[in-house]
């Protein structure tokens, strides 16, 4: 792969992620309410000497921007709260929860994202392999039973959205006794290990299925049109003019040449699908990012939702960078 084409992706990709921490910045001031009020929520009898001194220790009597026009004029002001969120941001620092008193945004963001990397990153898996092999044998046999039978499920799997999908799962895991909320049941005592992740197991199961089966439909959908597409390429028609089993047609000249735009795809969803946790998340109650985020809506934790908006949205970022390295890995013609 050229070095041109890398740094020409990678300066697109650096050049978004500074739009959006500044957009991050500029979206979270401009929302209603005042944080020295939520920062004192729950305390009686706030005075005015009180809510000054509180905006004067967190800095909100800054000026927002380093550009200030006053009586006198436009002013540089060095001190401004842009200057200090992207030097804390640089650093890694993303402030304290309103909510969860002095614990750091950062910390708060670790406990929950691994919960939604385990749930996406196993339901991923699972979808790339179903969809891959439903879209292939479809495309491959298409026009026969199991090529319409396969193509109407990924249809309707694909048009279904993720709360309902999961809410019928919903129903039917609890009808058949399969743990419904959580990750882990509440208070329960684990005698080893195996037992403990025997439990989480069972808890995956039904968010597991919804992330998967909400994904399996695009995959196969892509997959079979481009087997079809390929199939007519001269290369597949010389293989079978020369005698060679449809099996090794299929699998050595096929498709590798089919699996491009599933290959983008899949790599675009790997940010799309962790920042489409929210529904999935809030319907099995997984503790994850998506629950977070509702639950910072909930509470006003503005520093928890800039810390998840940035994550989820630089996440973005890099699937679609990972997404466009790999297209140009196997396709050199958009590398020209």
């Amino acid at each position: 792969m050229r070095g041109g084409y890398v740094l020409r992706r990678l300066g697109v990709a650096g050049a978004t992620i500074v739009a959006i921490v500044l957009f991050n910045f500029v979206l979270f001031r401009l929302m209603p309410g005042s944080p020295e009020r939520i920062l004192l929520r729950g305390v009686p009898n706030v005075s005015a000497e009180r809510l000054e001194a509180t905006r004067q220790r967190w800095g909100l009597n800054d000026p927002v921007l380093p550009i200030v026009i006053d009586d006198g004029g436009p002013r540089l002001a060095l001190e401004n709260q842009l200057f200090k969120y992207l030097a804390a941001t640089v650093g890694g620092d993303l402030g304290f929860s309103f909510v969860a008193r002095g614990q750091e945004v950062t910390d708060v963001l670790a406990q929950r994202l691994w919960p939604t990397l385990l749930l996406f990153g196993l339901g991923e898996l699972v979808a790339i392999v179903l969809g891959l092999a439903l879209g292939a044998y479809s495309g491959w046999r298409r026009g026969g039973p199991i090529d319409y039978l396969g193509n109407g499920v990924s249809l309707f799997l694909y048009a279904t959205p993720y709360f309902l999908l999961g809410m019928v799962l919903l129903l039917l895991g609890a009808a058949v006794g399969l743990p419904t909320f959580g990750m882990l049941t509440a208070g329960a005592v684990y005698a080893d290990v195996w037992a403990r992740l025997g439990d989480l197991g069972a808890h995956l199961v039904l968010p597991l299925a919804t992330v998967s089966l909400g994904l399996v439909g695009q995959y196969a959908i892509v997959m079979r049109s481009s087997i079809m597409e390929t199939l007519s390429e001269d290369y597949v028609t010389t293989a079978r003019a020369m005698g060679l089993p449809d099996g090794r047609i299929l699998r050595a000249h096929a498709l590798p040449n089919a699996l491009l735009p599933t290959v983008s795809l899949i790599a675009i969803n790997l940010g799309y699908v962790i920042a489409g946790a929210v529904t999935v998340e809030v319907v099995f109650n997984w503790p994850g990012l998506g629950t977070l985020t509702v639950d910072a809506l909930t509470a006003r934790d503005y520093p928890v939702l800039q810390g998840v908006f940035l994550l989820l949205s630089i996440t973005v970022v890099l699937g679609n960078l990972v997404a466009d390295l790999v297209y140009g890995l196997l396709d050199p013609r958009v590398r020209t």
